[in-house]
């Protein structure tokens, strides 16, 4: 077998756009699937077997609960990356083995909706390997994507990971309901193997190897976006916790970083309440639910996330943030003041249907803004970090509005939820307007 050399082997990221946007892509299609199938089509499963929304809630939570430590791994990925298979190349391909194995695990659950706690966990162990998979691939991500090209790859990244959940949602809950737990969980796992296995012929530049090895990898010259070799750091925990903190709390980034924490949780709330009201309330069938959630609604959900990406290219991420964080407010407050009308069949699928439009976009215009504040040498921790609250955001959703459901209606959750939205646009809109005359009075200082 004749090995390629180094600067002729084709499927090398550094080097190639469509590779770039393909292997990104991919890679959020193997987080989707597994958060498609516990947190849409099995907690719809779930509801319809009659099981009380505060236990579903407390399934997802825990399902849910490794991606809110994210920020655990993001050190240990910033400071061991000297390899020679790439710098954050083997975190990728080792968790992405774990998880594969992990998910066998659910082989070992009869009946799902006797043994929710069980199953809970054996997706909790699932989700620790995939969460620093999650990690490593972001990681992966701000090394070797230039800077002008992000808003289009995390285009690409959003739309892998719809178009995973909208699979994991619509197709393994029809399988769920065929062929039963066991099959759904079996086709889960030898997807994610079979992706895996793609992943090894990757490399992230032309010097990497396929393979480990154990000779030790000179340093070189650092750069993001040429093809050359890339500089793997030695930096010590001190340097790496104290770099980090000075990044995430700066006053910017926290008031960034806080309108769309508030803008994720306001989805996340109506969300998991307006899925459990469809099927109790309004007497949908699971699958129904689950199909035009992983069919219409991923569809939209992809084209949104697509076209978004390259409008973030070409007119400035903080805009588009703010534009969509107010998109996100007039949506929630208007549907649900139209609760009355959610028996027509027609406005609760278009809400619906809307509802999965609103995540990609926030996700478009705030991962560009979240990247951009990111301090050099620690931006794989400090962007894991903003994912891991991120995450967080939908397990605390879901977990309050599994209990306050008990106390209030859904359409008074969405509401709340719209409020919060509100907060989370001003925010953003006030932090952007006042940086912005602060860089610009700096500059001028500098110019003169």
């Amino acid at each position: 077998m004749t090995t390629l050399p180094p600067t002729t082997y084709p499927l090398t990221l550094s080097r190639s756009r469509l590779l770039r946007y393909f292997v990104f892509f991919y890679l959020y299609v193997m987080q989707g699937i597994p958060a498609g199938f516990s947190l849409t089509a099995l907690t719809n499963y779930l509801a319809a077997e009659g099981i009380k929304p505060k236990v579903i809630g407390s399934f997802a939570a825990i399902a849910g609960l490794p991606w809110a430590f994210q920020f655990i791994w993001g050190p240990l990925i910033d400071r061991y990356q000297n390899s020679a298979m790439g710098r954050r190349k083997p975190w990728v391909i080792g968790t992405q083995c774990l998880a594969g194995l992990a998910s066998l695990g659910l082989l070992f659950v009869q009946d799902p909706a006797k043994h929710v706690i069980t199953l809970a966990w054996f997706f909790f162990t699932h989700s620790v390997f995939a969460a620093i998979q999650d990690a490593s691939v972001d990681a992966m991500a701000i090394s070797v994507i230039p800077e002008d090209e992000r808003g289009r790859v995390n285009a690409f990244m959003r739309a892998g990971f719809l178009i995973g959940t909208g699979v994991g949602a619509a197709v393994f809950s029809q399988l769920l309901r065929t062929y039963g737990f066991f099959n759904a969980a079996l086709v889960q796992s030898l997807l994610l193997l079979a992706l895996t296995a793609l992943t090894f012929f990757i490399r992230e530049r032309p010097d990497d190897q396929l393979l480990p090895s154990v000779k030790r990898q000179p340093l070189a010259p650092r750069s993001v976006s040429t093809d050359g070799p890339l500089e793997r750091p030695e930096h010590d925990f001190r340097w790496l916790f104290t770099e980090l903190f000075k990044g995430l709390f700066a006053r910017r980034s926290l008031l960034l970083f806080g309108s769309v924490v508030a803008a994720y949780v306001s989805i996340s709330l109506f969300m998991r309440g307006y899925n459990y009201h469809l099927i109790h309330t309004l007497g949908w069938t699971d699958t129904s639910v689950s199909g035009l959630t992983g069919t219409y609604g991923m569809l939209v959900a992809t084209a949104v996330a697509l076209a978004g990406g390259y409008v973030a290219d070409r007119i400035s991420p903080r805009l588009l943030l703010v534009i969509v964080l107010a998109m996100v407010a007039v949506y929630l407050l208007v549907f649900n003041s139209l609760s009355a009308q959610w028996v027509q069949r027609e406005v609760a699928q278009t809400g619906l249907v809307a509802l999965y439009f609103m995540d990609p976009s926030i996700s478009i215009a705030a991962m560009p803004v979240l990247m951009a504040i990111c301090r050099p040498g620690v931006e794989g921790s400090q962007f894991t970090t903003y994912m891991a609250f991120i995450n967080l955001c939908d397990i605390a959703g879901s977990y309050l509005a599994g209990h306050a459901q008990e106390y209030v209606s859904v359409p008074t959750i969405g509401l709340f939820a719209g409020g919060l939205a509100v907060v989370a646009m001003l925010t953003a809109l006030f932090t952007i307007r006042h940086y912005r005359t602060v860089d610009q009075a700096h500059d001028s200082v500098a110019t003169h």
